[in-house]
């Protein structure tokens, strides 16, 4: 299949007319301040997505994860994400610095809904910050911090089209390249390394990264 640029939706009107208008439901849930109920799903939530913008447009997204309280929400409209160890390629963190704008999707493990924050973030090293995360982390070097200007729960259909939770379709996935094969296929490894070498020192790597993490 090549792709055919003729047939490009190329602005807002034309877009419109391929769908129909959102419910008024859909429009009024979006809110600026963090309700209780909010609250609770994000300082629960395991695991949220990061997008940034980089100072040339360039967008990005980032898997952010650890125990429930690695996110904590300081007050109505601030949330704090705690900055556990990466790759150090630091994409997410300059991005902030350069450009602010983010957006956080909060996804709790067994539910189809997930939690919409969009915002203005910037990088703390606030010593009451980084000390009140998730009690057993060690302090992070610095924190994300969200000035939240809208928030919303997005709709469980993607979650359910995809079965991510439901454990009888992950056999389906199971023969997936994993990221040790990935890596060998783009060439970033020396020549005769495996993806079971690869994949062996992935796991090595992982469990000393996350075993530094503990207090």
């Amino acid at each position: 299949m090549v792709f055919d640029p003729t047939h490009i939706v190329a602005d807002v009107q034309q877009l419109r007319t391929l769908y129909r208008m959102p419910h008024q439901l859909v429009i009024d849930k979006e809110r600026p301040l963090i309700d209780d109920a909010t609250r609770e799903f994000i300082v629960r939530s395991p695991f949220v997505l990061v997008a940034t913008v980089g100072g040339d447009g360039t967008a990005d997204v980032s898997p952010r994860g650890g125990p429930s309280g690695f996110v904590q929400v300081l007050d109505d409209t601030h949330v704090a994400i705690a900055d556990l160890s990466g790759n150090n390629r630091l994409d997410t963190l300059e991005n902030i610095v350069t450009n602010g704008e983010v957006g956080l999707l909060f996804v709790m493990p067994g539910h189809g809904e997930t939690v919409r924050l969009n915002g203005r973030a910037c990088l703390s090293t606030e010593p009451t910050i980084l000390q009140g995360f998730t009690v057993g982390l060690k302090p992070p070097k610095v924190a994300i911090v969200v000035e939240v200007t809208g928030t919303y729960i997005h709709c469980a259909k993607a979650m359910q089209r995809s079965r991510i939770w439901d454990p009888a379709s992950w056999d389906t996935y199971a023969d997936a390249p994993d990221g040790a094969e990935i890596l060998v296929a783009q060439q970033v490894v020396a020549s005769g390394v495996t993806a079971e070498m690869v994949r062996a020192d992935l796991d090595t790597g992982y469990a000393r990264d996350l075993a530094n993490e503990r207090a």
